[in-house]
């Protein structure tokens, strides 16, 4: 009872701790960039909006940019931890199985064939990216399990196969880039390489109810996760349906990711940096570390897309630039301190 009772007051103090921080960061990032404005002033209700320059940068320019990255980052974040249990593999992220490849391909097709029917129907794009990782996600499955001892998953096959698949997705994408009109390639161009630039709360809306569904899905099986960490026979020994629980999590993480995607474009290593750092940190209790990832994913995407904003102001860069400069020597530090004789484990 009481070990109960300690491990409950540690969830809510490790939450409360990671919501604070994620609060600083939301109030602080909206205020830093080329034109300094101050918080007080742009929440000053006796001047009039449309004439307060502070509230209107702060409102309607950089605080959806900063809810956008939140939600991204969180997104992919939740989605990397649970990839990585799943699949008993620290490598495993929406970008390394490919699923961002596979999203990509499905937003860009939207994006030049249905362009003006997506206006109208905003929810077409989202629908598209998740159909899209839902089925990235099925073909390296089974690929994974083709070569694994009695239908087992097998790492490393998982990670070519995903690797593979983003190379494809890529090339196509390429090749419809070739063909569009140059307004939709310079479009096309900067998405691909991570675009949180918004001006508006509609995509943040969009996103909420997508959001909402799939980060519930995947916190409430933070126990299932835990078993899922073991072997598949010692997981099903103890109770689990792993099919069922597996299919779950499939669709769960499929919806979160997908549906980011389909908006800020594929950002790269988010969902490896952020889980392996929270992991070394709080231990491997999901139960746990799925939520603070998901805070700190949140986080940590709005911080690196506030440094895009301004270490070269007034230039900004795309904000996948500053995921890739950091996730990618995280990436062979990883690889090369969890690799055992030239496998990943």
């Amino acid at each position: 009872m009481r070990a109960e009772e300690l491990s409950i007051r540690r969830f809510i103090g490790t939450i409360l701790v990671f919501l604070a921080i994620f609060g600083v960061v939301m109030v602080v990032c909206p205020l830093i960039g080329s034109e300094r404005i101050s918080l007080s002033r742009a929440l000053d209700k006796t001047i009039p909006r449309s004439e307060n320059p502070d509230a209107v940068i702060f409102f309607h320019t950089r605080l959806p940019r900063c809810l956008l990255a939140a939600i991204v980052g969180a997104a992919l974040a939740a989605a990397g931890v649970t990839f990585q249990a799943m699949l008993k593999n620290p490598l495993a992220t929406p970008y390394t199985l490919g699923l961002s490849g596979g999203c990509s391909l499905a937003a860009v097709l939207v994006i030049l064939f249905f362009g003006s029917l997506s206006i109208r129907f905003s929810y077409l794009q989202p629908l598209a990216s998740f159909l899209g990782a839902l089925a990235t996600l099925g073909l390296v499955y089974r690929l994974g399990r083709s070569r694994g001892k009695a239908g087992s998953i097998h790492p490393v096959t998982l990670i070519l196969a995903g690797v593979t698949l983003n190379l494809l997705f890529g090339s196509i994408i390429l090749l419809l880039q070739y063909i569009a009109d140059p307004a939709q390639t310079f479009f096309l161009l900067h998405w691909l390489m991570g675009n949180l630039d918004i001006a508006s709360y509609s995509p943040v809306l969009i996103l909420v109810p997508f959001q909402v569904i799939g980060l519930f899905i995947l916190v409430i099986h933070g126990r299932q996760m835990n078993l899922l960490s073991l072997d598949e026979m010692s997981a099903r020994s103890l109770g689990l349906d792993v099919t069922r629980v597996t299919r779950r999590l499939y669709f769960a993480s499929s919806l979160v990711a997908g549906t980011a995607i389909s908006f800020s474009g594929p950002i790269g290593f988010v969902g490896l940096i952020v889980p392996h750092a929270i992991r070394l940190v709080l231990g491997a209790d999901h139960r746990l570390l799925l939520p603070s990832s998901l805070l700190a994913g949140g986080a940590f995407l709005v911080i690196c897309d506030t440094l895009a904003r301004t270490v070269l102001a007034p230039t900004e860069l795309p904000v996948g630039v500053i995921t890739a400069l950091l996730g990618g020597p995280f990436f062979l530090w990883l690889l090369r301190t969890r690799g055992k004789g030239g496998v990943i484990t």
